[in-house]
């Protein structure tokens, strides 16, 4: 009983501490789990996160103050941890400067396209007997990529698609999935040799369904950003994702498509951008759709069900938080 008194006599003061914007002299340590009542449980735990606020925001005007004092002397501010610079070492992390990936490049099965050889020229297709509703995706891909046409799927097996749009000139295939009328997969393959990258896809969101978005002009050929695809695997992904726009974006459009990898989800969002008065800052409107990519299998070769795969998605590879494979 005198436990539970003391303890109440602190979180009092605490609490009294925490009202007139001082920091507490007596703190509460422990989240209260041990409380049955949900009520009283919820209570003593804002005066718990309350306290544990205001002390942040102690420390972080203690250190202002000191780097003020100290100029240049202060000690360097302090870099937050996050997933991103604690991740696992990745011995196929790139150097943008690396010779041997370099030389593979420039003979793996996009160097026609970055070479200028060819332009890209895609089709659009569905999973069989897709339902209305997809279309509504449909019709917001074909706005993204420039020279994409849509070929109705029919009963036709992927394999055979392949061939015929080889056959017909067509630099890349794109197949979209859906289950209960959401699009879930994408299949994104390099014709006519491959790779055939599985996607799923989730979070899309049409530009009807954005507050403020513009119109898409798709006279105007697209800007194209990559980012953060920096491991083997990653510049596969990010070449496969370039192949599939012009290398002569059309500059007066301001138009660019984003492909943003953050571990290992592939975030799309397009933008039209226009230059502020001073020309040092930009302001950006979203265009859309924008939509969620997360790899699961990179497969040798066009869309083979007993193909060879370069890469593939297992449950047991998600071993660490922050361990990322593009």
């Amino acid at each position: 009983m005198d436990r539970k008194i003391k303890h109440k006599k602190k979180e009092k003061l605490a609490a009294k501490a925490v009202a007139a914007g001082e920091t507490p002299d007596l703190k509460i340590t422990s989240q209260p789990h041990h409380i049955k009542n949900k009520i009283k449980r919820s209570i003593q735990f804002r005066k718990f996160d309350d306290t544990r606020k205001s002390e942040k925001k102690q420390r972080q005007l203690k250190r202002k103050r000191e780097r003020e004092e100290l100029g240049d002397q202060a000690p360097p501010k302090q870099i937050p941890r996050t997933l991103e610079n604690t991740r696992e070492a990745d011995e196929t992390v790139v150097d943008p400067e690396d010779v041997e990936v370099a030389a593979d490049e420039a003979i793996d099965e996009f160097a026609p396209h970055f070479s200028h050889e060819r332009a890209p020229k895609i089709m659009l297709t569905t999973c069989q007997n897709p339902s209305g509703t997809l279309f509504e995706y449909v019709r917001e891909l074909i706005q993204i990529f420039p020279n994409c046409f849509y070929y109705k799927r029919g009963l036709f097996e992927l394999n055979k698609i392949c061939k015929y749009a080889a056959n017909k000139g067509f630099t890349a295939l794109i197949v979209i999935n859906e289950k209960a009328k959401v699009p879930n997969a994408l299949y994104i393959i390099n014709l006519p040799d491959g790779p055939t990258a599985h996607f799923k896809l989730s979070n899309f969101k049409l530009s009807s369904e954005i507050k403020g978005h513009g119109r898409v002009q798709t006279s105007f050929e697209p800007e194209l950003i990559l980012n953060n695809f920096n491991t083997r695997l990653g510049h596969r992904i990010g070449r496969l994702f370039a192949a599939l726009l012009p290398q002569t974006p059309n500059f007066k459009g301001r138009r660019v498509c984003t492909f943003h990898n953050q571990r290992d989800f592939i975030f799309f969002r397009q933008h039209r951008y226009i230059f502020t008065e001073e020309q040092n800052r930009a302001r950006l409107q979203e265009l859309g759709p924008r939509f969620t990519l997360k790899l699961k299998s990179l497969q040798s070769g066009t869309f083979d069900i007993n193909g060879e795969y370069e890469w593939i998605h297992k449950p047991d590879m998600d071993t660490s938080r922050r361990r990322f494979f593009l």
